[in-house]
């Protein structure tokens, strides 16, 4: 007899489930793996922070010293990289729908006369709507030197004419605008990004291992002696389960947020305690919302579709792609049924906004009040452990 560990109790389920840990490579591939091959990715994919050099094609009918030098100032910005010069509009839609250009800039003939004469020319682009982000950097960029390319000819007008700078500048720009971006000043893709995709990642494979280390006791059959070593007691049956999970999430978790606000030297305006405490919350928030899938579905394979469901849609109803207020308001309703949004709105004031942590409270309770999940589907899931059987 082996009288180093006890049979019975927390420490000797968790003794047990170290040891299932190490035997089976699928957990190391998910709960350490995954989640560093994921933060090597997202954060060398957008290491530059904005897409840079996204390719235009330009077709320039006027063939002017004007009409060239509005082409390398278009070229100058870094986004955007005129890599076509064509003669037709015809060759540049071919071009953009074989994937070779984003964007199309058109500069019409007789541009440079009609400009001068004050007969309002037009100048035309185009984006493809297909890529989102690059559709939206090129269109910035085409419509700033378009805005610019009408400010100078109404210059050159002026100066014509005989009117003083000052006068025409005011003519030209009556409100002069003050732009400040709180938060991110830099417009860093990766800033606003990777905070909320790797918790997202890291939230879905706890999701899929709560579920898997619990199914898989009924699978193989094995349920029945993991309660017994918790003396029938499902909380603490959990507990000693779930706690070797616990540890390593968290600490996976808390290197996430040192390569985040360490490494990258990201933002993070109110310190690493809020963000850590947001962190660790996340992690256990998402084991008590696991332990509810695979009670309400206690099958191995319905389980872990449900699970992989769940933290798929956890993406796009969190609010870091499309907002949150601007969905249906049932759907704004769903959205606080997922930890990660609950993440997220903390991040937002903790660690771009800097806000005072009363302002958080609300949603450090909401992560905390996913613990109450496993207690409401407490019997329904001991009832499955002790008298399910698996069918393949």
């Amino acid at each position: 007899m082996n009288s180093g560990q006890p049979k019975y109790g927390v420490r000797a389920i968790a003794a047990r489930e170290v040891k299932r840990l190490l035997a089976n490579r699928l957990y190391l591939v998910c709960m350490l793996l995954a989640p560093l091959i994921s933060v090597v990715f997202f954060l060398s994919l957008m290491h530059s922070g904005l897409p840079t050099d996204l390719p235009v094609a330009v077709v320039d009918l006027d063939r002017t010293s004007t009409s060239r030098n509005l082409t390398r100032q278009l070229d100058a910005f870094s986004q955007t990289e005129i890599v076509q010069h064509l003669n037709s509009f015809s060759e540049a839609r071919i071009a953009m729908q074989r994937g070779e250009v984003y964007g199309i800039y058109y500069i019409p003939e007789g541009f440079s006369v009609e400009a001068a004469s004050g007969k309002q020319p037009k100048l035309s682009f185009y984006t493809n709507g297909t890529y989102l982000i690059a559709a939206s950097l090129l269109f910035r960029d085409m419509k700033t030197i378009s805005v610019l390319a009408g400010a100078s000819v109404g210059l050159q007008t002026g100066v014509a004419q005989g009117k003083p700078t000052a006068q025409i500048m005011g003519q030209l720009q009556p409100i002069s605008i003050d732009t400040h971006a709180l938060g991110n000043p830099w417009l860093n893709y990766s800033v606003y990004l990777n905070n909320t995709i790797l918790p997202g990642i890291l939230q879905l494979m706890i999701f899929l291992m709560t579920v898997y280390c619990i199914g898989i006791e009924i699978k193989h059959d094995t349920a029945v002696e993991w309660l017994q070593m918790g003396r029938g007691c499902l909380f603490k049956s959990l507990l000693g389960k779930l706690l070797p999970h616990t540890v390593i999430f968290t600490i996976v978790g808390f290197m996430m947020c040192a390569v985040l606000y360490g490494f990258n030297s990201f933002p993070l305006q109110s310190g690493w305690l809020p963000m850590l405490t947001a962190m660790f919350l996340l992690v256990i928030a998402s084991q008590a919302v696991g332990i509810f899938m695979i009670g309400v579905l206690p099958t191995l394979r319905l389980g872990l579709s449900f699970a992989s469901l769940f933290g798929m849609i956890s993406f796009s109803i969190v609010g870091f792609s499309f907002p949150v207020l601007a969905m249906h308001p049932s759907l704004q309703a769903l959205s606080d049924l997922f930890p990660l949004r609950h993440y997220f709105l903390i991040y937002i004031d903790q660690a771009l906004n800097g806000r005072d942590l009363y302002y958080s409270l609300g949603e450090y309770l909401w992560l905390l009040a996913f613990l109450i999940l496993p207690f409401l589907i407490g019997k329904t899931l001991k009832k499955a452990l002790l008298y399910m059987k698996y069918i393949p």
